[in-house]
């Protein structure tokens, strides 16, 4: 079985179905193409992200199954409420995009950096100038430094979750938190979280099928027109928030 390479001059170059990408490795769809922001929101609309490291051709990705987080469904255990109501952190919206960037793309404690390029920094960073691409910022209250973040693609009523960073205990997860209950508010049903791990899952992620996926997004992600604005509503106060699941 050969992998279709896509056309790199023409963003609208069709993607092929999702149920024909690989099941070893799971979800490998496609290479090649760039990382055009119109092809970027094609891909999100058909449940297709770029995922590759640094020296491969990209690498175009729908795994079976699908990571997901239903805001509703956000597990809000005691231990980060705690966090919320005492940390000294400030929480922010779309200030720092570049910032959470270039932090989720710092070398880790674990290893020697991340997935995240040169070219995919560049490239989020125009849907954001665009209005697709949002973050989430934690910053230290005393000394006003960034302490950690999450950053995704807003398309229809879906978010695209890409990657988060924390610096401090349970700042990723504040953003995490801080971005579900207001989207949950804004009437966005769906959080893509694209893989699995131990630490989604502690937040309430769960595993759906990719068909299952697909149908959502035929329902909440339409051909992207005009960006939607975002804000930061008054009176959201996430540490009374009662989600659907708490310890």
């Amino acid at each position: 079985m050969s992998i279709e390479w896509l056309d790199p001059f023409d963003p609208d170059y069709p993607f092929p179905p999702v149920d024909t990408a690989f099941t070893d490795p799971d979800g490998l769809l496609a290479a090649g193409g760039d990382l055009n922001p119109k092809r970027l929101l094609n891909a999100y609309r058909r449940g297709i992200f770029p995922w590759y490291e640094q020296g491969q051709p990209i690498l175009w990705w729908s795994p079976n199954p699908r990571t997901v987080l239903f805001p509703k469904h956000f597990r809000l255990a005691r231990s980060l409420r705690k966090s919320l109501r005492n940390k000294p952190y400030t929480i922010s919206f779309d200030r720092a995009f570049y910032e959470v960037l270039s932090g989720c793309a710092a070398p880790r404690r674990y290893g020697a950096g991340t997935w995240i390029t040169a070219e995919m920094l560049e490239a989020y960073y125009q849907l954001h100038v665009q209005g697709f691409a949002h973050s989430v910022e934690v910053w230290h209250t005393q000394d006003g430094g960034l302490i950690g973040g999450v950053y995704g693609v807003a398309v229809g009523r879906v978010f695209f979750g890409e990657s988060m960073f924390s610096w401090a205990t349970d700042a990723s997860k504040m953003a995490l938190a801080y971005l579900a209950r207001h989207l949950q508010a804004w009437g966005y049903p769906l959080i893509d979280c694209q893989l699995s791990s131990p630490h989604l899952h502690g937040l309430g992620a769960e595993m759906i099928p990719r068909s299952r996926f697909m149908e959502l997004l035929a329902r909440y992600c339409p051909k992207p027109g005009q960006p939607a604005p975002w804000r930061v509503d008054a009176g959201l106060d996430v540490a009374l928030w009662q989600p659907a699941y708490t310890e």
